[in-house]
């Protein structure tokens, strides 16, 4: 992992690698400035805003250590934050706010900001890959734990360690990794401070092992390290062979960062897409919504396990298949405005009935299928769809995540993001001076 960390600089980084860290970065201004206005992201706005370091999206400056929580809980607050589907975690909630606010901090360049991300990116979506689906299985959310590993790689690689230093920022990324799915599925706020948190610890790690404070240089593979904790005590050698093959390949794995159309569970993201497909069937047909008789939908297992059909919370309706499906066929999208519950909605979700299909749920990883049949009282209509909008197969272009941005932050002239396009020329203060003055106003 040093090494992947070291030997990763701008000018060896494919073109493509170079624009797709750009679109990451431009996803996660746009997610993150609204978030920022959520509950949870102005609760941990006002604990910490103080300071004059880095910046805090939308607002003043904090220091250098609290801003990557505050920005990590903003990124993660929507749940519509990038990710990595194999990985099975969100990468830049956590490295983004890292490698953002010490570039500041260092007076660092966009070059050497592209880098760190591109580093700590690498870093995450490889041990997600290496530990899942164990890890998660046993109850752990890998944003929280990968992403702080991926947060520290970011913030070594702009602080420029040496390895052994790297090593020992790694080794305290390790023992602070954290993040409890109960949390998430129990539709808490929890869930956005594990992004935070990792972002936080990242940069923590990075700060003392720069001042000789020494982490386990065996944390993921000792006796009592992070695969035998939190992943399995078994199987030790399945894990190294993945983990050498991964290390091996010269593959960027940010090429193949998903980013999010709905604010849900991205789990649930085949099944809206399906029903929104059918929604337009129904439209063009004038078939009267009404007339729904139910909403069948098979899918994989863990996408079925989003079963919540009373949910409480706006967090708790993002991880909630029945409430989502039947926001989508009666709005015919899911957005911001439209996530919440109400007597029809509950209504059209008691309809929804959720099956673990054996066929499809063999695909999973590779694909995320799902199956919707609505039945109305005259016919049926049937849509399938393997994998969401988004994923590299399918991948979003500038065009599609600056649109996002404007949907979630309207008020914010488009043209000022130009500078992103042009990221190698600036000193990250100069930036971030432009941006946030942008947001602000």
């Amino acid at each position: 992992m040093a090494r992947i960390i070291v030997n990763t600089n701008y000018n060896k980084l494919p073109e493509n690698v170079i624009n797709k860290s750009k679109l990451c970065f431009i996803d996660f201004l746009a997610v993150s400035l609204r978030g920022s206005r959520t509950k949870s992201g102005k609760a941990v706005k006002n604990l910490f805003v103080n300071g004059e370091s880095s910046t805090v999206l939308g607002f003043e400056k904090a220091n250098c250590t609290d801003a990557p929580l505050i920005n990590g809980v903003f990124a993660h607050s929507l749940d519509l934050d990038d990710g990595h589907r194999f990985a099975q975690l969100h990468p830049g909630c956590s490295v983004i706010p890292a490698s953002l606010a010490l570039s500041e901090a260092y007076d660092k360049t966009g070059k050497e900001f592209i880098s760190s991300i591109v580093a700590g990116y690498q870093i995450s979506i490889i041990l997600g890959m290496i530990i899942n689906p164990e890890h998660r299985n046993n109850g752990f959310h890998s944003t929280g734990t990968c992403g702080t590993f991926g947060a520290a790689a970011a913030a070594s690689k702009i602080m420029c360690l040496k390895p052994k230093d790297i090593i020992n920022a790694l080794g305290l990324a390790g023992t602070q990794a954290a993040g409890l799915l109960e949390s998430d599925h129990s539709g808490t706020m929890g869930k956005h401070l594990h992004a935070g948190k990792a972002a936080q610890a990242g940069v923590i790690s990075a700060m003392l092992a720069e001042n000789d404070f020494t982490g386990a240089n065996l944390i993921i593979e000792g006796n009592e390290g992070f695969l035998k904790a939190m992943v399995s005590k078994n199987h030790y050698e399945n894990y190294k062979i993945k983990a050498d093959n991964l290390f091996k390949s010269k593959k960027y794995h940010i090429n193949d960062v998903y980013f999010k159309r709905y604010p849900v569970c991205r789990h649930l993201h085949s099944s809206i897409d399906a029903i929104i497909d059918i929604h337009k069937q129904m439209i063009l047909e004038g078939t009267n919504i009404e007339d729904i008789q139910s909403i069948r939908i098979k899918t994989y297992e863990i996408a079925s396990e989003h079963d919540d059909y009373n949910p409480q919370t706006i967090e708790s309706i993002r991880q909630s298949l029945p409430v989502t499906s039947a926001i989508c066929i009666l709005n015919g999208e899911l957005n911001l405005e439209n996530i919440e519950i109400d007597h029809e909605i509950i209504s059209m979700a008691s309809k929804v009935s959720i099956d673990n299909d054996n066929d499809i749920n063999k695909l999973y990883p590779w694909k995320r299928p799902s199956e919707v049949t609505v039945i109305t009282k005259e016919k049926s209509y049937f849509c399938r769809a393997d994998l969401p909008q988004g994923e590299p197969e399918n991948p979003f272009n500038q065009y599609e995540i600056m649109h996002k941005f404007h949907n979630l932050n309207p008020k914010v002239d488009l043209d000022v993001l130009n500078v992103i396009n042009k990221l190698e020329s600036y000193k990250m203060n100069e930036l971030m001076e432009i941006l946030n003055n942008a947001f602000k106003s």
